[in-house]
């Protein structure tokens, strides 16, 4: 019997996962299924993949079925297509780790109370991604389990880098910039040196992780140096449903001129905003450039301005800029969008190669060959790279 890892990412409406082998530290080639169970309190969907992806299962699940439900669902389904396999340890995605966490830990009640206390932090996430691990603890109690923190990336920021012009006991208090999107950094900063070359990962790079959420971080040797994210993963950009920056003053006024409640304008800022706000469409950025709404049009404006705007923040914390990286859903398929942040970034030296921008497929070089700021598109992987944390601390390193 062979022992297989479990990568779970738990979501308000969703369980996502991927299982792969064992046997040896984990790459891209080890993955033998993905998929996850999605709309759940709606009619939830179960799909898997395989890994060269065509469909290995198919089903929808009762209404009303319950998170506790569907991961239930989802590890009987592993036990019973997998008899030959072992389950031998469990990775959560888990958004905030404080100033507590600096790297992935094994899974404690102690733990866990810590991670709730993070809740306010991270609303549109925490809360599932600690539901998960104790429902899975729930079905098997003896079943090590890996949390795997986005903010560990970002642990060592410069001090200068997360303070807030605060009264300083409320920065002694936890009150200060953590960052998030850590795991797919950390995927990047791997791979930067077969895709870019080693001159380029040692240098002063900037990665945008463009998507549903998106974020930017200052890399210099691959460590991050700034990033757009702050307290919470509502900071920095324009996302998908998110505002991004914000001037606290427009908080005051819905408190005090509109009367909305502190939950009315956790809801607007994170579930009503961003692209979807802006447009009144859409939150995906597929629907809205292929639409002639001009409110789309404004909507996609605002997000790419936004990006090069936090490209100039991020290029002075670096005293300058030898590389762009694009991620993420919108990072790694939207050529349109990374043509036009590479022609807001012609002023920092980005010489985008149009053929090369609309043809990417993988990873490789967007920018013209002498282009003093070269660009490129790299897919994350943050579940492989969460498989990595579990092998290493849960297999090869015992």
């Amino acid at each position: 019997m062979s022992d297989v890892l479990l990568v779970l990412n738990a979501g308000s409406s969703s369980i996502k996962f991927a299982l792969y082998e064992a046997h040896t530290e984990p790459t891209a080639d080890h993955l033998i299924c993905e998929g996850g169970i999605g709309s759940l309190g709606h009619r939830p969907h179960f799909k898997v993949v395989n890994s060269d992806g065509s469909t290995r299962y198919d089903t929808y699940l009762p209404e009303g079925t319950s998170h506790d439900d569907a991961m239930a669902v989802l590890i009987g389904w592993i036990e019973t297509t997998f008899p030959e396999h072992r389950l031998s340890a469990v990775g959560h995605r888990v958004v905030h780790g404080g100033a507590l966490f600096d790297g992935p830990v094994d899974v404690t009640p102690e733990v866990i109370a810590q991670l709730r206390a993070f809740d306010r932090l991270a609303p549109l996430h925490q809360p599932h991604n600690v539901s998960a691990i104790e429902a899975l603890a729930k079905l098997h109690p003896s079943l090590p389990q890996i949390a795997c923190f986005d903010t560990a990336f970002h642990h060592r920021l410069p001090e200068v880098a997360t303070a807030f012009a605060l009264p300083r006991e409320l920065t002694e208090q936890g009150v200060r910039r953590y960052g998030f999107h850590g795991l797919s950094y950390e995927y990047i900063a791997g791979r930067l040196p077969d895709v870019a070359g080693q001159a380029v990962a040692d240098g002063r790079v900037v990665v945008a992780h463009l998507g549903a959420g998106a974020s930017m971080c200052a890399m210099l040797r691959c460590r991050s140096i700034a990033t757009t994210m702050g307290f919470t993963a509502l900071d920095g950009l324009m996302m998908g449903s998110r505002c991004g920056e914000l001037d606290p003053g427009v908080v005051l006024y819905l408190l005090e001129e509109k009367s909305m409640t502190a939950r009315e304008i956790e809801d607007l800022l994170y579930r009503e905003s961003g692209l979807l706000g802006v447009s009144g469409i859409s939150d995906d950025m597929r629907t809205l450039l292929a639409s002639d709404d001009p409110h789309a049009c404004e909507a996609i404006e605002l997000f790419v301005y936004r990006i090069a705007r936090e490209l100039g923040s991020l290029a002075a914390a670096l005293g300058g800029l030898d590389a762009l990286v694009f991620t993420g859903g919108i990072g790694e398929h939207a050529s349109e969008i990374r043509r036009r942040v590479c022609e807001q970034a012609a002023w920092l030296g980005v010489t985008l190669d149009p053929d090369a921008n609309a043809s990417l497929s993988g990873a490789g070089r967007i920018s013209a060959p002498d282009s003093k700021v070269s660009a490129w598109a790299i897919p994350t992987d943050e579940d492989l790279m969460i498989a990595r944390h579990v092998w290493r601390l849960a297999d090869g390193g015992r």
